[in-house]
Formats: C-alpha cells, structure tokens, sequence
C-alpha cells in the first residue's frame, strides 16, 4: 500500500501525538503536543504525515485515509534537522519509513539544506540500523543538549 504524503493539518494532531506515542518516541520530559504547536509556529511545512488510502468496506462505507507516518524536518541555514520519523508499528516494512525520509529530504533539499542530521537514541539499534540503509553515517561528534523549557 502506497501512502500519500502531505502536510500536517491541525485535524491531524492528535493522531500525530498518539503514532508518536505508539512508536515509544515520546518521553516524559516531551510533551508531543507542545512539540506539535512549537513546529506549528516555526515551519510547518516541515511538519509531514504519511496517509493510507481512503477505502470502501463491504457494507460500502467510506473510510477516511488514515495517519500511518509523520516525519517532523527542520532547517537553520546551516544544517537539516529530522525528528519524530514515526511508522505505525501495523504497516512497517512498507517502505512507509522511507517514503516519509524522502519527502523530508526533497523538501529540505529545495531550501538549500546541505546535510541533515538526526538523533537515535542508544537503546534504538533497529533505527540505526534503518538510517544506515538510507545512506546515513555516525558523525564523529559528542551530542550534547540542555533544557530550556520543562514540558513535564
């Protein structure tokens, strides 16, 4: 099954929030909804999701396409950022991952982006695993972070 990618509209927030959740990405200390509203306020055209394919059951209802990706970029002039790459666990293997990487690159591409970095926490080899097959590499670089804002 193919999906459809598109921007984020505000209906998809909290089905955002919940793929996020059912991917294990969020942490007590990242409120996703905050993470939403924050990217909403600072290109949002960043802000992605993967949509299956509206489709018609037996009894001939209608079902609306349904949040099965997001990917959340962002670009500083200086290097691409990609966050929150979330595949409902129900249709990874897809190549739904992909897709939503691509899209994320085209678009950071078109704005001049140069490279792109992205996090994967330690315990996560599986995506590590996954980016490498994309053609990512471990820079040889200490991340480092601080807390500005307390979310929890």
């Amino acid at each position: 099954m193919a999906i459809h990618v598109r921007s984020f509209t505000p209906g998809d927030r909290t089905r955002v929030a919940r793929l996020w959740e059912s991917c294990g990405l969020t942490r007590p200390w990242n409120d996703p909804y905050r993470d939403i509203d924050r990217k909403l306020d600072r290109d949002a055209e960043l802000l992605l999701v993967g949509e299956a394919p509206a489709s018609e059951a037996a009894d001939g209802t209608t079902t609306t396409g349904r949040v099965v990706a997001s990917v959340m970029a962002g670009y500083d002039g200086h290097r691409g950022w990609i966050n929150y790459l979330a595949v409902d666990p129900d249709h990874r293997g897809e190549g739904h991952g992909r897709t939503m990487m691509e899209a994320a690159e085209t678009r950071l591409l078109a704005l001049g982006c140069p490279k792109v970095n992205l996090q994967v926490r330690t315990d996560n080899p599986d995506a590590v695993a996954f980016y490498e097959l994309l053609g990512y590499s471990v820079d040889p670089v200490v991340s480092m972070g601080r807390r500005l804002i307390s979310d929890g």
